[in-house]
């Protein structure tokens, strides 16, 4: 693949929509995703957006706000779905992909829980994960409360939400005290080595390499090398991690780094989805989700949670 994305290598759906993102998102500074951070909480903050089909409340675990989704009508022996925002660790809000919680909800009898944790422009590595491990505890103590299946637990989200999703798995599965059931890393940013193919000079629409390399610095701090609880591509045992679903785009920059997850976790015996949906960029489906090809993806995304929720179980830890 060329590092450089042309514009006859997007997909013929998203062309256009694809030319004006790359515009309005090709600027990369300290300045401008507090700017975005800072719209977006005016925007969506507290703001249930599937208001007619989900209810919506709020808690916090350990000061960390969690936003809670269900159905309309309350289910017996639920699934407890954690839920991890995309943003580069830089930005982002659960509120923003209410429409994903949506889509979950309204096919299968999920409770989705989406904390809003705290951005590596606040505080870097290891705090996201740490408030991530805090809402999966509770979950787990609380399944009661919510009629949520214990042995039912599954974790997801996009982009960076995706990656801190694997980081999660590795570390829950090392801590021993919560088990995952079903993992879905999304398109998941998984490696601050930008080592492959896919990830060299990409500057696709969404999300860049000049952003990632950002992104990866303010997350890592002064960090010399990253553990693998922060970038799960360097894990070297993928053994014992939940079964997984991801998809990614075939033009965006975190193709080769999911498709070696992927490989990884196949290797280790792990049952794994994937599909790459050629001539897509980064969340082409949250950009532009009355495409076809977004559409593709999101029945993929829901597929792949209604077989996990017949046949993914994983007993907790005595």
């Amino acid at each position: 693949m060329a590092k450089k994305i042309k514009r006859k290598m997007i997909h013929k759906e998203l062309r256009n929509i694809g030319s004006i993102a790359r515009f309005f998102t090709a600027k990369v500074s300290h300045k401008r995703y507090l700017r975005i951070r800072k719209a977006q909480v005016k925007i969506f903050k507290g703001k249930n957006l599937s208001k007619k089909y989900l209810n919506y409340e709020e808690i916090y675990v350990n000061n960390v706000r969690v936003c809670i989704y269900k159905p309309m009508v309350e289910v017996d022996n639920a699934i407890g779905f954690l839920w991890f925002h995309g943003g580069g660790y830089l930005n982002g809000m659960p509120e923003a992909e209410s429409k994903y919680f949506e889509k979950i909800i309204l096919e299968t009898n999920c409770i989705i829980f989406a904390p809003d944790y705290t951005k590596s422009l606040d505080k870097p590595y290891p705090q996201a994960l740490h408030e991530a491990y805090d809402v999966l505890k509770y979950i787990k103590d609380n399944a009661s409360k919510y009629n949520i299946n214990i042995n039912q637990l599954f974790i997801g989200g996009l982009s960076a939400g995706g990656g801190l999703t694997a980081a999660l798995s590795l570390y829950a599965r090392d801590k021993g005290e919560v088990a995952i059931a079903f993992q879905m890393p999304l398109y998941p940013m998984l490696d601050d080595r930008m080592i492959t193919e896919s990830s060299k000079d990409n500057d696709g629409p969404i999300w860049n390499s000049k952003a990632n390399r950002f992104a990866w610095k303010m997350l890592l701090g002064d960090l010399e090398e990253a553990p693998i609880y922060a970038a799960p591509a360097r894990a070297k045992d993928y053994s014992n991690l939940p079964p997984t679903l991801t998809f990614v785009g075939g033009i965006d920059l975190f193709r080769d780094e999911t498709t070696n997850y992927i490989n990884n976790l196949k290797q280790a015996g792990i049952y794994t989805n994937y599909k790459i949906f050629e001539g897509c960029f980064h969340g082409f489906e949250a950009l532009a989700p009355w495409k076809k090809i977004s559409k593709e993806a999101y029945q993929f995304m829901i597929d792949g949670v209604l077989y996990a929720r017949d046949n993914f179980f994983k007993e907790q830890p005595k």
